[in-house]
């Protein structure tokens, strides 16, 4: 369970902002509400959703909160050695890249309160920190400055041997994992039960990539059959792979063997067969099985979310969804924010954090404004992120009205169309 997020000096966030998944004490819809263990008296909201105008830094701040968790599971094993930090810093500012950038995290992991986080430059992380909150009360587990990491007197297994491990553009906490670090590995698994969706189409290869080491999810098919897609079921067989992408997958092949040596090893040559999905459609009389290319660009991308979606669900995890409304019709988004909105199918307490521009979606009564967030872009570029609870409103005031009118801010700034007639054309 995410509690709240916080980044700075990274991509359009110049100063740190923050987003909270506390509830607030506002009133509002308490029924999908998420208990916080070792919280008495607080709540977790299941959903967040984002809005802003286009490149006001909605995906940047996903963009960022991926960075912290790429880094925590793969800074140790995959970082070059003799590299730096692949962070990029505010831009728009000379001297944004002698400063750090900030990330900190506070969740729940194993029943167990943390905060983690991390300062870093271009070329070495420079301080990290790990707290638990057992009964309520904050204990350090270990603070990082540097090469030096300080523990606390509750942290167990290997400590000191794994120091001499880490490198300076690894976090301590990748170091211990990869070394099987029996409690920073349950911290780890947090942050990788963390599922991500992106913005971009969805091709038949990728789904069939997907779903070809197993059956798709029959709930995710069902989902599909509940919006009016007309599909019904699905078939899964067994075709050849064309000679031509044998070819160059073999030429392919004896290039990667050239300049990587062993390492490139035959599993990149496919075998004489792959898997191919295709989607019933109920007709007049019979069934129709359709190839993946003939789904629309929505149905594709909704078949590959869903089967996220029904993992966190299952699981009581994090997803992220960059952008929910691309492709997908808005009572389709609204059915996603509600599947987790409701105890009935969220009894695990999953969460859904979602950058939007679908102001419909702001209609729906399991919507609280604690998780409305709004993202805005200054005249210098820097984004600043901020809560719809922020402001005082009445219960019967409409949150989509408001926003579309500009009383919240974080909408494009119409401007002036004539000057498209007075451009010069090269």
């Amino acid at each position: 369970m995410l509690l709240r997020f916080e980044a700075g000096n990274v991509f359009s966030i110049a100063e740190t902002q923050e987003l909270s998944l506390v509830a607030s004490k506002l009133k509002g819809n308490q029924a999908g509400l998420l208990p916080i263990p070792g919280a008495s008296g607080f709540k977790a909201v299941p959903a967040a959703l984002i809005y802003g105008a286009n490149a006001s830094g909605k995906t940047n701040f996903v963009r960022a909160f991926m960075f912290m968790r790429n880094a925590i599971l793969s800074s140790h094993s995959q970082g070059n050695p003799q590299g730096g930090v692949p962070r990029v810093p505010f831009a728009l500012d000379e001297e944004s890249e002698t400063r750090p950038s900030h990330f900190e995290a506070e969740f729940v992991a194993s029943g167990s309160r943390y905060i983690f986080g991390f300062t870093c430059d271009s070329q070495k992380f420079l301080t990290e920190w790990l707290y638990a909150f057992p009964e309520g009360k904050r204990r350090k587990l270990y603070e990082r400055e540097g090469k030096n990491v300080d523990f606390g007197s509750t942290m167990l297994g290997a400590k000191k041997p794994l120091v001499d491990f880490m490198r300076h553009n690894s976090l301590f906490i990748s170091t211990a994992t990869q070394n099987d670090h029996e409690e920073l590995s349950k911290i780890a698994n947090f942050f990788r039960e963390i599922q991500y969706s992106g913005a971009l189409s969805v091709s038949p290869m990728t789904i069939t990539n997907t779903f070809k080491e197993g059956q798709i999810d029959p709930r995710a098919i069902s989902f599909l059959q509940t919006t009016g897609t007309g599909i019904v079921g699905l078939e899964q067989f067994e075709r050849e792979i064309p000679e031509q992408v044998k070819i160059i997958s073999s030429e392919f092949l004896a290039v990667a063997r050239k300049h990587l040596g062993d390492e490139a090893t035959a599993d990149a040559e496919p075998a004489g067969k792959d898997v191919e999905i295709q989607l019933l459609h109920q007709g007049s009389t019979k069934q129709h099985a359709l190839p993946l290319r003939h789904e629309s660009a929505g149905t594709r991308r909704l078949l590959l979310m869903m089967g996220k979606i029904l993992r966190a669900l299952d699981k009581g995890s994090l997803l992220i969804i960059d952008e929910l409304d691309t492709s997908l019709h808005t009572l389709v988004a609204e059915q996603i924010v509600e599947l987790f909105a409701n105890p009935e199918y969220n009894a695990k307490g999953a969460q859904i954090i979602a950058t939007t521009h679908d102001t419909n979606i702001l209609a729906c009564s399991h919507l609280r404004r604690d998780q409305i967030w709004l993202c805005e872009k200054d005249n210098i570029g820097v984004s600043r992120i901020f809560s719809l609870a922020d402001f005082k409103l009445r219960q019967t005031d409409r949150f989509e009205k408001g926003y579309l009118e500009g009383r919240f801010g974080a909408i494009p700034f119409a401007g002036d169309l004539s000057a498209l007639l007075e451009a010069e054309v090269p």
